[in-house]
């Protein structure tokens, strides 16, 4: 399908991800990754931290308030937790985590798996799966709409993990 995917190898859109089990048939597969210069549990805060905002492109995804640019140290997410947050308002819900390993949500019926994956080097890659069931042509549009916005958040997280390891 056209945007389905960005940053990612072919074993890494073939690996089992958590969103996979909330997903029979699904319409929509979309996959993207980031490699980052930092290791998993310096990402790991700011995946964790998305419940707060959604990290993409404020002005559109969060009503032009600005996503936290420090951490504010959250309790680790629990399942039935908010996934997100829009413009302060919460939204979707947590449906499966690994503190440090993974965090998956629903938001909008569409199931999404962040993934973290420590490499050899010390940095880590972050991987993002999006799972839906929908008519095709809704799910064309969806797939590109993500790419575009779940590329801009994977690399603010990037961005967001590097610099504090630097500092």
């Amino acid at each position: 399908m056209l945007g389905d995917r960005w940053g990612v190898t072919e074993d890494e859109t073939l690996r089992r991800y958590p969103c996979d089990d909330f997903v029979t048939r699904p319409t929509l597969q979309a996959w993207r990754g980031v490699s980052v210069d930092a290791p998993a549990t310096a990402v790991w805060p700011w995946v964790a931290q998305v419940r707060l905002a959604p990290y993409a492109y404020d002005w559109i995804d969060n009503l032009g308030r600005r996503s936290p640019r420090q951490l504010v140290g959250l309790p680790e997410p629990r399942i039935g937790e908010a996934f997100t947050a829009v413009g302060g308002r919460r939204q979707g819900r947590i449906v499966s985590v690994e503190p440090g390993r993974q965090l998956t949500g629903t938001i909008m019926n569409a199931f999404l798996s962040y993934v973290l994956v420590p490499e050899e080097q010390g940095g880590s890659r972050l991987l993002l799966k999006v799972v839906m069931r929908a008519h095709r042509l809704v799910a064309l549009g969806l797939c590109v709409g993500d790419l575009v916005m779940a590329r801009r958040q994977l690399l603010n997280f990037k961005h967001l993990a590097e610099e504090a390891t630097t500092t």
